[in-house]
């Protein structure tokens, strides 16, 4: 059974991949598996560009986790999305370095469920589980993420609104 893990950079993914490897789960994670089908690099938003199309056409599943903020384009048994409040991850992406465009960005993407939206489009709702780690530790989340994988908890989705967000500032 293949499960993914996926988020807006900054929700906790790597973190709590590293949690469920060390608790025995066979994790891959999807940014070691991208490299051939990097196209160059987008300087203005500091990142690669993946064809995704190609990656996910490529990938061989595996009995195990995913973990990547594209994980979620991989078909597979269960999906996870991992979430935080904005302006909790812009706060984790500031402290990593990110250029303050970038935390913006990503904040935006978060406030606006890009990832939640994505996941749904590519797997049905009841293989799918949005967690909140705001103010969940990394055991904490990843007993959700075994729970889920076991079938002790059940599919949810859609159920955080941080839409308020996008009017701070302005």
């Amino acid at each position: 059974m293949m499960t993914v893990v996926t988020g807006t950079p900054g929700t906790g993914k790597s973190a709590v991949a590293e949690e469920l490897e060390r608790r025995g789960w066979m994790v891959v994670r999807a940014a070691e598996t991208v490299g051939p089908f990097v196209l160059g690099d987008d300087p203005d938003r500091d990142t690669s560009v993946v064809d995704e199309e190609a990656w996910v056409r490529s990938f061989a599943p595996v009995d195990g986790i995913v973990e990547g903020h594209l994980a979620h384009l991989l078909p597979s048994d269960r999906a996870v999305v991992l979430r935080c409040r904005p302006d909790v991850l812009e706060g984790r992406l500031q402290a990593r370095g990110y250029a303050r465009a970038k935390v913006r960005e990503n904040a935006e993407a978060e406030a606006l469920d890009v990832i939640l939206v994505e996941t749904l489009e590519v797997h049905p709702q009841e293989t799918v589980l949005e967690i909140d780690t705001t103010n969940l530790s990394l055991a904490e989340t990843a007993d959700l993420i075994e729970g889920f994988i076991r079938g002790t908890v059940p599919p949810s989705s859609g159920s955080l609104d941080w839409s308020a967000y996008l009017m701070e500032g302005l």
